[in-house]
């Protein structure tokens, strides 16, 4: 067995415009990336299926996952872009996309339960953890690790779970759609104040959040994660853990404001292995949220995956 890698060229299609910072390019610096590194051969065509509408509804209302349907088709025949929300924009590409990356986590999430591989990184757009129960936003349409974390719950059959959200932005979406679900442990860290501006108080508790402030660096994040996370996974044992794994607090990308560096994304992935290999049996999936300079983006994911193949 081995780590899985999940992607497919679908996510290449979903386009906000020129100049927006959520682009095709994340993806292909990535790969560019792990070619570059000698981790090419994990790159191999999968089977990612488009995520079926009733698998958006496991984390989404159902009547939001319709409507959105019916009116990214509207965009396919038409050829039009647009705006959902101030910073979400879709255009012809975006229904196969985000259908696609939903597809891709509950893939990797089967092929880890079923014991097919170790554990699982989707390189997939657009990203996942601020899109609400019932709402666009920050890039996001569907959830893509909520959908996964409720299909390991819900169709799997697994009894506890936990989200672990590393993204400089606070992942509300996740919170808004996972609050108060006893079967699932959700740990983050996060600029703040910062957008979405949520996150200071947990609306539940089993939600762990912990702002740090603007130009914290790795020392700070490594105090939070032993201080913080690592008792309440311990204490919760989940059975499988999800990654919201955005790579936008490194210290080079310019739409956060934290001080991160590969090492510390690959001392974080490392110390999340830990847990998963006392209490569930290795299995991660990982899903890729932030991270919006290219060339701090693709080496800090060749860090984190690098560290999901060797520990």
């Amino acid at each position: 067995m081995a780590t899985g890698y999940f992607s497919h060229p679908d996510c290449l299609a979903h386009d906000m415009g020129r100049g927006h910072p959520e682009c095709a390019q994340r993806i292909t610096a990535i790969e560019d990336q792990l070619r570059a590194v000698g981790l090419d051969s994990l790159m191999l065509p999968g089977d990612v299926p488009l995520a079926s509408n009733s698998d958006l509804a496991l984390a989404h209302d159902t009547t939001y996952v319709l409507m959105l349907d019916d009116f990214l088709q509207q965009l396919e025949t038409t050829g039009e872009t647009r705006a959902l929300d101030p910073d979400t924009w879709a255009c012809p590409g975006t229904r196969s996309a985000a259908w696609r990356a939903a597809g891709a986590a509950i893939a990797a999430t089967d092929a880890v339960i079923d014991g097919r591989m170790d554990n699982a990184f989707c390189a997939v757009r657009p990203p996942g953890h601020h899109a609400l129960h019932n709402q666009t936003m920050g890039f996001c349409f569907f959830n893509n690790v909520a959908v996964a974390a409720r299909h390991a719950l819900d169709v799997r059959g697994l009894e506890r779970v936990a989200v672990v959200d590393f993204d400089v932005h606070h992942g509300n979406g996740t919170e808004d759609i996972l609050a108060n679900d006893d079967r699932v442990l959700m740990v983050g860290l996060f600029q703040h104040p910062f957008y979405p501006y949520t996150g200071a108080e947990s609306k539940a508790g089993n939600m762990v959040n912990i702002p740090i402030p603007a130009r914290s660096n790795g020392s700070v994040v490594r105090d939070v994660v032993e201080s913080y996370w690592l008792y309440r996974l311990e204490h919760f044992k989940p059975q499988m853990i999800f990654i919201s794994a955005g790579f936008d607090a490194h210290r080079e990308d310019d739409l956060g404001g934290l001080g991160l560096v590969e090492a510390d994304y690959a001392w974080i992935t490392a110390k999340i292995m830990e847990v998963a290999h006392k209490h569930a049996q290795g299995r991660i999936v990982s899903c890729l949220e932030g991270g919006y300079n290219l060339s701090a983006l693709a080496r800090s994911v060749a860090a984190h995956v690098r560290t999901l193949i060797e520990n």
